[in-house]
């Protein structure tokens, strides 16, 4: 039964990426059709942050569908898998669930519909298709001014009806919002919370609550 989740999981990430390609090369087309590159001074910096929503020939799609659903969402063409192994360390109530390793995929969806999310949340106030754990490829700025551009998580909120709390606070849906080192997703109503680390995070204090968590289930056991 694994195998074969995992093989269709491996399959729509390969047809992800035909459809980036096809993405990217209209793109160059519409470039070279008004004469040239775009500045990227030009484009106000907030329309880079929002995904397009429209419906479009690359939405209906058959890459956009998986197990016979129509998938909310399209990712963008600097999507890309990371190389760092990010990781996600859920919370309920302060008890440490087990850990998620989202470092295979370039995009992770989250919602209530098992049938098709990566990353399913079951509480009855969580939406669908609720939001998306993105990885994009984006530039930024060293130290000595120089820029180059690193592999980032992006969290998007897919228009779900009670929301998506970064560190306790509500984002705007379909707009990217990136994520850093120790930073906390909730979702919906759901008590349930999702610390961002990777291999390089300090873990004390996740590895702490675990050991709180065993010492009172002994106690619970004399």
């Amino acid at each position: 039964m694994y195998q074969q989740q995992q093989a269709e999981r491996d399959q729509q990430n390969e047809r992800r990426r035909e459809n980036r390609q096809r993405q990217e090369a209209r793109e160059g087309d519409e470039t070279h059709a008004f004469g040239g590159e775009e500045r990227d001074d030009e484009a106000p910096a907030a329309e880079k942050e929002k995904p397009s929503f429209e419906l479009s020939g690359a939405l209906v799609e058959d890459t956009n569908t998986y197990r016979g659903v129509v998938i909310k969402y399209n990712e963008p063409p600097e999507a890309r898998i990371p190389k760092r192994r990010w990781r996600l360390y859920p919370f309920k109530n302060d008890e440490p669930l087990p850990v998620m390793y989202i470092h295979r995929q370039s995009a992770y969806l989250l919602g209530r519909q098992r049938k098709i999310a990566d990353i399913p949340i079951d509480h009855p106030s969580c939406s669908k298709q609720h939001a998306v754990f993105q990885y994009r490829l984006a530039e930024f700025t060293r130290a000595d001014g120089t820029t180059g551009r690193r592999v980032k998580p992006y969290i998007i909120d897919l228009g779900s009806g009670n929301g998506t709390y970064l560190n306790n606070q509500r984002i705007e849906p379909q707009r990217y919002y990136e994520l850093k080192e120790k930073d906390v997703l909730k979702f919906g109503f759901s008590s349930r919370e999702y610390v961002l680390l990777h291999e390089f995070s300090d873990t004390a204090e996740v590895d702490a609550k675990k050991e709180e968590d065993e010492e009172e289930d002994e106690g619970l056991d004399e």
